[in-house]
């Protein structure tokens, strides 16, 4: 394992789902490459890089303006069937991946376009996916909630509620079978945190020493049923503490905080100390789907977490103590605008399938 680690690449931290362009990479913007402060928003001292804060921060923009789009276009009747939005938990997949090194695989579950953009999978083929065209990653067949990148090592966004998990604890088999130090993170909502497959999953990582992360994201409301009543367990990062499994609490809405937690979860797995369970406390702005009009809060509720704990908004006043000037966020979402009008304009304008590709990827038994 330790020869396989000395000849693996480390460039997924760089600019997740990002183009090399990223700001603050040249010109007089490379002035400022080591500037770094303390942060003490969240009661503890913490190093703020401001290149890595920035990436984050345009990394996180580039979900939510797509997330944005794509509910638009829901609306439009450009999209069909299931679209789960990830508005608001911006800042937990974006963290977590830049945890991560080449080779290292990521599994999730319905509501997905945030970690495939993380991942690197383009933003055309992901609208063009969920628009049902031939220019998408499942050639049109897959929808939101079927899209898979093996260039990318994304497999999949799965409509079961908690199915992936076992899936993700698979990955993480093989990859101690093959004797790599690849790490699967594993996504699910504390919707899926109680289920029995969960707990099963739980059983053989730590028993094997599996390398997987498991991720709750917490938005606390699965579905239409808040958390507090329809778990008894109030620390969810506990629930894997019956099979000795390491777990921590995180404030999902602060993107450094996920990222340092990833990264001390990612080294415990890849040091061969079994599997690592993260929740991370996160909020959904949006419904559980598109069809979902969340009248189970109240308005106060969901603009106190706008105002209050928006990730993008806590990462750019971040910036700004860091004297990022008002011009750089303008371009960043200038940028990031023309980035998500290309991948509309790209998926409106690619055909729909041929009718031969019912035939296509399906598996027959004889």
């Amino acid at each position: 394992m330790a020869q396989a680690a000395e000849t693996r690449k480390r460039g997924k931290s760089s600019s997740p789902g990002l183009p090399a362009s990223a700001p603050g990479r040249s010109g007089t913007r490379e002035k400022r490459s080591n500037a770094r402060a303390t942060d003490t928003t969240r009661g503890k001292a913490a190093t703020v890089d401001r290149d890595t804060l920035l990436r984050a921060y345009r990394s996180m923009l580039l979900i939510r303006r797509f997330e944005e789009k794509a509910g638009q276009l829901y609306g439009m009747g450009l999209i069909g069937g299931f679209c789960h939005l990830y508005i608001g938990q911006e800042a937990v997949v974006v963290g977590m991946q830049m945890a991560l090194s080449d080779g290292d695989e990521v599994i999730t579950s319905y509501r997905d376009h945030g970690h495939m953009l993380a991942t690197g999978m383009e933003p055309r083929g992901v609208m063009a996916e969920l628009t049902g065209r031939s220019g998408g990653y499942s050639r049109g067949k897959g929808g939101s909630m079927h899209m898979f990148s093996r260039q990318e090592n994304f497999f999949g966004g799965h409509g079961i509620v908690g199915a992936q998990v076992s899936l993700g604890t698979g990955l993480a088999f093989s990859n101690l079978y093959r004797g790599n130090d690849r790490v699967a993170l594993t996504y699910f909502g504390e919707g899926a945190s109680n289920q029995g497959q969960v707990f099963e999953s739980f059983n053989i990582a730590a028993l094997m020493k599996l390398p997987v992360v498991y991720i709750i994201e917490n938005n606390k409301y699965g579905m239409g049923t808040s958390v507090e009543r329809a778990s008894a367990s109030r620390d969810l990062s506990r629930n894997g503490l019956p099979w000795g499994i390491a777990g921590h609490q995180v404030d999902g809405m602060d993107v450094l905080a996920v990222k340092h937690a990833a990264e001390q979860a990612v080294a415990a797995c890849r040091a061969g100390k079994g599997p690592y369970l993260l929740e991370a406390k996160t909020y959904r702005y949006r419904g559980h789907s598109m069809s979902d009009p969340a009248r189970y809060r109240t308005r106060e509720e969901v603009q106190m977490m706008r105002t209050q704990h928006d990730c993008i908004e806590n990462a750019r006043h971040r910036l700004e103590a860091l004297d990022v000037e008002e011009q750089l966020f303008k371009t960043i979402d200038d940028e990031v605008k023309a980035v998500i009008q290309d991948a509309t304009d790209f998926a409106q304008n690619s055909p729909e399938p041929d009718e031969a590709e019912l035939y296509t990827d399906v598996l027959l038994e004889g």
